[in-house]
C-alpha cells in the first residue's frame, strides 16, 4: 500500500509547485521534479537519482507503472496522488499522470571526462530561451556529441521547461557549464580547437576540418558571440544564406555544423 495524498493544499504539494516555478529553491535544495514516463526512464538511465514517484491512478496506464517501478532503487518513495493534486504539480496534462522528484548532478568542468581523444562538444553561449536550450540538447543527442557546455548560463538546466523542450535530452547528454572564461581555459588545456558561428572575419563552416578534437560555439541570435570568444577562436565560421536575412534560429544552425563534422567523421 503506497502512501497517498489527496489534498492540493498539502504542504508537500505546496513545496513541489515552489520547486516547479523557481530557479532558486532548484538550486537550493539540488532537486527538480521530472514530467512523463519517458523523461524519467531517461533520467534513470542517465544516472539521475530519483527519490520520490507521484503517480496518479487515474491517468497512468498499469503497464507502464509497473515497468517503471522495475526501474526504480529500491529506496525510492512510491506516492499515489489525486488528479487534483497532479494538476497542481504538473506543467502539462499529458504526461502519462506520472511525476518525479531527482536530485541535480554536479555540472562542473572539472567532473567532464571523455571517452575519445577526438571530442566533438557543443558549446551555447549565454542562451537565455528554454525552447532554444532544449532544442540545442535535441541536437546534440541526435548527432551522438560527446559533451554539451553552457557559457554563461542564464537558465538553470533543470527548469522544466528545458526538460519539456529538450524532451528528456538533458538526462541523455553530457553536460558541464562554466563561465566563458573557463570553458575557454578547458578547450585550450585540453587542446581543443574551436570554431565560432559569427558573421565577420568567417570562412564557410564546411570547409573546415572537423575530425579533430572539436568545439563548435553558438551565441544568442540577438547579439551572437561575446568578443571574449570571437578573440580566442580558432577560426570563426558562417553558414552562407542565400535569402534575405542573415541568421537562423541557433537551434538550427547548430545542428547544421554539428552534422557537418559527424559526416566528416564518418567519411
Amino acid at each position: 500500500m503506497f502512501k497517498q495524498i489527496t489534498s492540493p493544499q498539502n504542504s508537500f504539494v505546496k513545496e513541489l509547485v515552489q520547486l516547479k516555478e523557481k530557479s532558486r529553491l532548484r538550486k537550493k535544495t539540488n532537486t527538480f521534479i521530472i514530467e512523463g514516463l519517458r523523461e524519467i526512464t531517461l533520467a534513470l538511465n542517465g544516472d539521475y537519482e530519483i527519490t520520490t514517484i507521484l503517480a496518479d491512478s487515474s491517468i497512468i496506464y498499469e503497464d507502464d507503472f509497473e515497468t517503471l517501478s522495475n526501474l526504480l532503487p529500491a529506496e525510492v518513495e512510491i506516492i499515489e496522488i489525486s488528479n487534483d493534486v497532479y494538476k497542481k504539480i504538473a506543467l502539462r496534462d499529458s504526461t502519462e499522470g506520472i511525476l518525479a522528484v531527482a536530485k541535480g548532478k554536479n555540472l562542473a568542468l572539472n567532473n567532464i571526462n571523455f571517452k575519445n581523444k577526438t571530442p566533438l562538444i557543443l558549446i551555447a553561449e549565454a542562451p537565455e530561451k528554454p525552447g532554444n536550450i532544449g532544442a540545442l540538447l535535441r541536437t546534440a543527442d541526435a548527432a551522438g556529441v560527446d559533451a554539451v557546455f553552457i557559457a554563461n548560463p542564464k537558465t538553470d538546466l533543470y527548469n522544466p521547461n528545458i526538460i519539456r523542450s529538450s524532451v528528456g535530452c538533458v538526462f541523455t547528454t553530457t553536460i558541464a557549464t562554466g563561465s566563458t572564461s573557463e570553458i575557454i581555459d578547458f578547450l585550450k588545456e585540453n587542446n581543443i580547437q574551436m570554431y565560432g558561428a559569427a558573421l565577420t572575419a568567417s570562412v564557410e563552416y564546411q570547409t573546415i576540418d572537423y575530425k579533430q578534437a572539436t568545439a563548435i560555439i553558438v551565441g544568442t541570435e540577438a547579439t551572437g558571440l561575446s568578443n571574449e570568444w570571437l578573440n580566442n577562436t580558432t577560426k570563426n565560421i558562417i553558414i552562407p544564406m542565400r535569402g534575405a536575412i542573415d541568421s537562423m534560429n541557433v537551434s538550427v544552425s547548430a545542428a547544421i555544423i554539428v552534422f557537418e563534422a559527424i559526416r566528416q567523421r564518418n567519411l
